[in-house]
């Protein structure tokens, strides 16, 4: 009888000693998670606030820059200006807008010193671009944000250049499929100019910013784990 009320003891010991290890493992690890989350609010806010400083800042001219300059991803969203003439076919490329789907077109702008600049000039729906896009003739003055190249295709698709299909503004690769030689690695979304279309100046400059909650989140998990732990040592401790 005693063996057994042994055995029975130890395997309780056991028990709690696990639970208690696994609790303080919980504790640690959603503590940790809480404050990384904190972490990445705080980087969040810190971009959301540059963004806004650098895409209402007045233009930036980059016609006569050294553009390997700029880092990319601190640069997007800068506004800036250029000069040049558009050069080259349109490219087409898969959008969905506040007025639905169609498609972004995407138009080389060649600069005085013969580098080129890829436009995005605006959106247009399927029936627009079946009908024609209207073009400005020489010389225009471009102004709109600085936007990183979107490379790999969309989500599920790649790019088919030989069939015309583009799901990305990847602008190496519609570089390449156009012939241009010096083209940037990064384009530019346009301003509304006031055309009936393309219609520019629909860049979204908005970013999810959940990380208050998941931080709120993981810290109430680590009062749980908490609570849990104190309650099963206070009623060990009774006993």
């Amino acid at each position: 009888m005693s063996e057994r009320k042994g055995q029975g003891a130890r395997g309780l010991s056991f028990g709690l000693s696990a639970f208690i290890v696994f609790a303080v493992i919980c504790t640690v690890g959603f503590a940790s998670l809480g404050i990384w989350q904190v972490e990445r609010l705080a980087w969040k806010n810190a971009l959301v606030e540059a963004v806004e400083t650098r895409s209402t800042a007045a233009p930036l001219d980059i016609a006569t820059t050294n553009w390997a300059q700029f880092d990319p991803e601190k640069n997007e969203y800068q506004r800036v200006s250029l000069s040049g003439r558009y050069e080259g076919a349109d490219t087409f490329t898969q959008a969905v807008t506040v007025y639905g789907g169609g498609f972004w077109v995407m138009t080389p702008l060649q600069l005085a010193d013969g580098r080129s600049v890829l436009i995005n000039r605006g959106f247009v729906t399927s029936e627009q671009r079946a009908a024609g896009v209207p073009r400005p003739e020489g010389e225009v003055l471009v102004t709109g944000l600085w936007r990183v190249s979107e490379p790999d295709g969309g989500f599920l698709r790649a790019n088919d250049p030989a069939g015309g299909r583009w799901y990305s503004r990847d602008v190496a690769e519609i570089g390449q499929a156009l012939g241009i030689a010096s083209v940037a690695q990064f384009f530019v979304d346009a301003d509304a100019d006031g055309a009936a279309y393309p219609v520019g100046g629909l860049t979204v400059l908005s970013f999810s910013n959940n990380h208050l909650v998941y931080a709120l989140t993981w810290f109430g998990l680590t009062l749980l784990s908490v609570f849990a732990l104190f309650w099963l040592l206070r009623d060990r401790w009774r006993r």
